[in-house]
C-alpha cells in the first residue's frame, strides 16, 4: 500500500460526500428538501433489487474520481446514504421508522425524524461493508464517516428518555461500537459529523461533548470531527465564525474539519486548537465556479498563519454531495494543484 501513513505536506481529502450520479438517485429532489432524517428511498432511480449493484458501481466511480484528481485520502464519496446521517440513524434499535416523529432541523424547519420509542442500540455493523469495499478497491488512505451521536440526539423524537443526554450517550455507545469495528475492518481515519454542535452550542457544551468523548473512548485510531454551517446548497447565509470550536482543544478527536472558504473565516480561531490536525476546507460550495488553484493556495496560506503546515490536511468546506458533479471534480482538482502549489512553496 503505497501511499499508507501520510507523510507529505497537506495531504487532501474530501470531508466525506462526492456527487451522486444522476442514474442513481433523483438529484433535483434531493436538493428540494431538507437532508432526510428517516428512510427516503423514493430518492433511488433504481429498482431494489439492483440498488446494491448500483450503489457499488457508483462507488467505484467517486473513488476513481479521487484518485484522479490525485487525492490522498479517499472516501466512498457516501454513495450509499441518502443523507450523511439517516443511514447509520435508522439502523439502530429502540428506533421507530415507520411512525416518525418531528424535530426542527437547523434552519428552524420541521422535518420527519426518526421516533426513539426504546433504549438506542447498535444492532450490528452498519458501515463496516462499505468500508471492506472501499478498501478492497484502492491502495491510498482511507476515511470512513459516521453521524455524531449529539446530532443524531437533535434529529430524533424523544419519546422514551428522561432527557436529551441519557439520548445521546445511548447514541454515543452505537457510534464507538461502529468506530472500533470501521478501524477493525481496515479504515485509516474513522471522521464523526457533528454539524449540530455549530447550530446548537448551549446544548453542545451541556452534553454535546460528554456524547462526543464517550464515542470514542477506548477508541485506538485517529479520528476526525467535522462541524459546519450546514450544505451551501441548503443554508445559504454563513455566520461570521464559529459558536463552538475552543471547546474540542480538550477532546480526545485528533482531526478538526473547519471550513475557512465560503465563510471567509478569520483564521486566528485555528490556534485555539493547538495539537489538533485542521482539516482546512478550501472549497467555497455556494459558488458553482471552479476555483483557480492559486485560489486555494491563498486559502491555505491564510490558516499558516496560525497553525504550522504539518498540521493541516486540505479539503472541501463540506461535503460535495449536491454540486453537479464536472464542478465537484473540477474543484477537486484545483484543491489538489492548490495544495501542491503551497507544498512548492514551503520545499524552497
Amino acid at each position: 500500500r503505497h501511499t499508507r501513513g501520510m507523510t507529505k505536506l497537506f495531504p487532501t481529502s474530501l470531508v466525506g460526500s462526492y456527487t451522486q450520479p444522476e442514474w442513481l438517485i433523483d438529484r433535483a429532489k434531493l436538493a428540494a428538501r431538507f437532508p432526510p432524517r428517516v428512510r427516503a428511498k423514493e430518492l433511488w432511480r433504481v429498482a431494489p433489487e439492483f440498488l446494491k449493484q448500483a450503489q457499488d458501481d457508483a462507488t467505484l466511480l467517486a473513488i476513481r474520481d479521487q484518485e484522479r484528481a490525485g487525492l490522498d485520502i479517499i472516501t466512498d464519496g457516501e454513495m450509499r446514504r441518502e443523507s450523511y446521517s439517516n443511514r447509520f440513524a435508522t439502523a439502530l434499535e429502540g428506533v421507530d421508522i415507520d411512525n416518525p416523529g418531528t424535530a426542527l432541523d437547523r434552519s428552524g424547519h420541521p422535518n420527519p425524524v426518526p421516533r426513539v420509542t426504546g433504549k438506542v442500540r447498535r444492532r450490528h455493523p452498519v458501515e463496516v461493508e462499505d468500508v471492506k469495499f472501499l478498501r478492497a478497491n484502492t491502495n491510498r488512505m482511507i476515511k470512513m464517516t459516521v453521524p455524531g451521536p449529539f446530532t443524531m440526539s437533535q434529529q430524533a423524537q424523544n419519546d422514551f428518555y428522561k432527557d436529551e443526554e441519557e439520548m445521546a450517550l445511548d447514541y454515543a455507545n452505537a457510534v464507538n461500537a461502529e468506530i472500533k469495528d470501521l478501524f477493525a475492518a481496515g479504515a485509516d481515519i474513522v471522521q464523526i459529523d457533528e454539524p449540530y454542535m455549530q447550530a446548537r452550542p448551549e446544548k453542545a457544551r451541556k452534553f454535546g461533548l460528554k456524547a462526543l468523548n464517550a464515542a470514542l473512548d477506548g477508541v485506538k485510531g485517529p479520528t476526525a470531527i467535522h462541524i459546519c454551517f450546514g450544505y451551501a446548497a441548503i443554508i445559504h447565509v454563513r455566520p461570521e465564525g464559529y459558536s463552538f470550536l475552543p471547546e474540542l482543544s480538550g477532546s480526545p478527536v485528533s482531526q478538526v474539519s473547519i471550513e475557512t472558504a465560503q465563510s471567509k473565516l478569520d483564521c486566528a480561531v485555528l490556534e485555539k486548537l493547538p495539537g489538533k490536525t485542521i482539516i482546512l476546507g478550501t472549497l467555497d460550495l455556494s459558488d458553482m465556479t471552479i476555483e483557480k488553484p492559486e485560489i486555494v493556495a491563498v486559502r491555505i496560506r491564510r490558516a499558516l498563519k496560525h497553525v504550522s503546515p504539518e498540521r493541516i490536511i486540505v479539503a472541501p468546506d463540506c461535503g460535495l454531495k449536491y454540486l453537479p458533479r464536472d464542478v465537484a471534480y473540477g474543484k477537486m482538482c484545483a484543491m489538489v494543484e492548490g495544495a501542491a502549489i503551497v507544498r512548492a512553496e514551503l520545499a524552497k
